[in-house]
């Protein structure tokens, strides 16, 4: 009998074995075809670009085709199983699993806002936005936390979200009710940058406006994440990734092969480092370029005056535009300079309260442009300032490198704390299976984060030597697109009216480099929709994870604990499915405000989940002594510090709460962006404290 137990138990290993092979067998011949898909359809557009097919059409085939693809991915995908819905039955081949998750951390930041942020903030930022290299160390390191200090340990409790884990290892309500409200809070902030960035690149394919954008993007996530949960997002997951792969390989790939003859930018860009060095240089010391300067800090000092009283400034201001339509009327102008004039009037404060507020970002935004430069700083310069110089000079030093290694800090703990992400390492097949997964991730994130660099020097080497003195009748038509689509994210202006476009005059947001890429590369615009597609696969890819841990988080953790009727798994799912619909539909209309960009929107979500999560998470894992009032404790501390820092120096916030119950200035001078540099040592200090008091009293 016992061998016939014996031979039992390895024929059902062997047909697991073949069961396994055959799985990975169906995921080997979904990623071939579709990439050998989608690269016939990038050739196709090409091929009908050459022959005449208009850019109207070019942008709206790339959205439509990737998002019904995703779509029907998420039809085939369908399931009820709450196995199946929650962790994708847990038998995802590591290297997919690597793939959808570096999917799913890519994002819209990374896709996006990378490259933008090192176009704007050289390699170590400014003591006021601290980013750079910051955020390609504080991610990429923050993969070796989650696969030396989490990811295995939590797939080993065989969990279904980050709240199981405070339920199972530290018992009772609160625990669970405080990470699930954790985990809404930071998740929701994250989802919503994801929106904003659908939005965004929805309405440039489409050419409508942003928010009907929003919703068109928002469709091909509803389909795929409310039918299949987690099973579904995990394929759509991988197709979206190839997508992003190619959309961000090929035009840096080309803009390389066209500026040095070498299509790998990682190795190749090192020369063009010395030659924007070079043209610093230059531009410093233009005489043009001090006019903007100079223009740019008497509009400062114009609206300085224009705050001292804002009730009389207001006043002549609206009569002055009311003069000069009376005028323009009069004198029989034309149709369209009376309708600007109008509407210049429209579009005037309506308060004194609304002037103040819009008079001194305008104020902070020339004083930062009439910094040499237009403010931004030297490309390659390790921080500001210089620790050899005058004592101004080793005080912004000193404040630029701390600001960069509290950022870094953030974002590496932060990334062992996302929920969303941690919750793709439970669908592998094994322990060890996530550890390889964590392997994969890196390495596909990996592929993307080296080019990151280069293509920022690139494409600023682009701006500065074919863009900067060409007069403004002879610009790029690119340019008065995006103008007209957002002119926050691309703005020029003759400032010194010399007729010539200098470097200080073009205001570019960091939302914009990578898309606008090949335009200024002078690329086939078929490139120009492909970015566009590959943006858009990135923030799809991470929105549909997002939801669906928002929503369950929501029904899974907080409703359904509350009941004293258990449901059964189908009523769980269910549920889910529809707060899911319920969460997007919400993110949807916060993003329709444009509340910020996207990069400080994601970093403020890493902050948050940095301090709610990890301290407890971590001390719960690796100290037996952690308890329960511990993790409560340090949880609600570290978040409260965190959530105060950031709200104290938020300006909507400041409009409406007494000044003296906010944060008084900066603490050491860091930036509300890395507010776990606080919240984390808090809640870590606070855990271990009444962990060991609760342990004293009891011994």
């Amino acid at each position: 009998m016992a061998q016939d137990r014996a031979g039992s138990s390895g024929g059902r290993r062997r047909f697991g074995v073949l069961r396994a092979a055959r799985y990975r067998w169906r995921w080997h011949r979904f990623v071939g075809l579709y990439t050998l898909g989608f690269l016939g359809l990038l050739c196709l557009m090409i091929w009908a670009e050459a022959m005449g097919l208009s850019r109207h059409w070019i942008g709206p085939v790339f959205l439509f085709v990737t998002v019904m693809v995703y779509a029907l991915i998420g039809v085939f995908g369908r399931t009820g199983s709450a196995e199946e819905y929650y962790v994708a039955g847990r038998r995802i081949p590591p290297v997919y699993n690597g793939m959808a998750a570096a999917a799913d951390w890519m994002s819209a930041a990374s896709f996006i806002s990378l490259a933008g942020a090192l176009y704007l903030q050289g390699f170590s930022g400014t003591p006021d936005q601290p980013g750079g290299l910051a955020y390609l160390l504080g991610w990429t390191g923050g993969f070796v936390l989650v696969a030396m200090l989490v990811a295995p340990h939590l797939r080993a409790m065989r969990l279904y979200t980050l709240p199981d884990f405070f339920q199972q290892r530290f018992g009772g309500t609160w625990p669970r009710v405080i990470a699930a409200l954790a985990t809404v809070l930071c998740s929701f902030t994250y989802v919503v940058a994801q929106i904003y960035g659908v939005g965004l690149i929805a309405s440039r394919l489409t050419g409508v406006q942003f928010e009907i954008g929003i919703m068109l993007g928002l469709g091909g996530v509803l389909v795929c994440s409310f039918l299949g949960g987690m099973r579904a997002i995990t394929w759509t997951q991988v197709s979206q990734y190839i997508v992003l792969l190619l959309a961000f390989l090929i035009p840096v790939s080309w803009l390389a092969y066209k500026q040095f003859g070498n299509p790998v930018a990682a190795l190749a860009y090192g020369s063009h480092l010395q030659a924007i060095a070079e043209r610093e240089a230059q531009l410093l010391a233009s005489p043009e370029e001090q006019q903007v300067s100079q223009e740019f800090a008497r509009r400062a000092e114009e609206l300085e005056h224009k705050l001292q009283n804002v009730e009389l400034a207001l006043e002549q201001e609206r009569q002055a535009l009311q003069e000069r339509v009376r005028r323009l009327r009069a004198m029989g102008s034309d149709i369209a300079t009376i309708v600007q004039a109008n509407r210049e009037l429209a579009n005037m404060p309506r308060s004194e309260s609304e002037a103040r507020q819009l008079w001194q970002a305008q104020r902070q935004e020339y004083l930062h442009r009439a910094q040499p430069l237009g403010g931004v700083p030297l490309h390659t310069q390790p921080f500001a300032g210089d620790p050899q110089g005058t004592p101004q000079e080793q005080a912004l030093f000193e404040r630029s490198r701390r600001n960069f290694l509290a950022l870094m800090f953030c974002l590496m703990v932060g990334t062992a704390g996302l929920p969303h992400l941690l919750t793709r390492f439970y669908t592998a097949p094994s322990v060890a299976g996530a550890r390889t997964s964590v392997a994969w991730s890196l390495f596909f994130i990996a592929l993307l984060y080296l080019s990151a660099p280069a293509l920022a020097a690139m494409v600023k080497f682009e701006v500065m030597h074919k863009l900067v003195g060409v007069r403004f009748d002879e610009l790029p038509t690119w340019i008065a697109q995006w103008m007209r689509m957002d002119a926050s994210l691309l703005a020029v202006e003759d400032v010194n009216g010399d007729g010539r476009l200098q470097w200080g005059e073009m205001r570019l947001g960091a939302d914009l480099i990578m898309l606008a890429t090949p335009e200024i590369a002078g690329l086939p615009y078929v490139i120009s929709g492909l970015v566009a597609a590959g943006g858009l696969a990135a923030a799809l890819s991470t929105a549909d994870g997002l939801l669906l841990t928002i929503s369950n988080a929501l029904v899974r953790d907080l409703y359904f604990e509350s009941r004293k009727i258990k449901p059964s798994a189908e009523q769980r799912v269910i549920v889910s499915k529809f707060m899911l619909m319920a969460v997007a539909l919400a993110a949807a209309f916060v993003a329709g405000q444009r509340p910020s960009d996207i990069l400080p929107m994601v970093t403020a979500a890493f902050s948050l989940a940095a301090s709610a999560f990890v301290p407890a998470m971590v001390l719960g894992i690796f100290w037996r002594g952690t308890n329960r009032q511990g993790a409560v404790a340090g949880m609600l501390c570290g978040l409260g510090i965190t959530l105060y820092y950031m709200l104290s120096h938020a300006a909507s916030v400041r409009a409406v709460v007494p000044t003296g119950w906010l944060a008084d200035g900066l603490w050491w001078e860091i930036q509300p962006i890395s507010a776990a540099v606080f919240g984390v040592p808090v809640g870590l200090a606070v855990t271990v404290l009444v962990s060991w008091l609760g342990k004293s009293k009891k011994a």
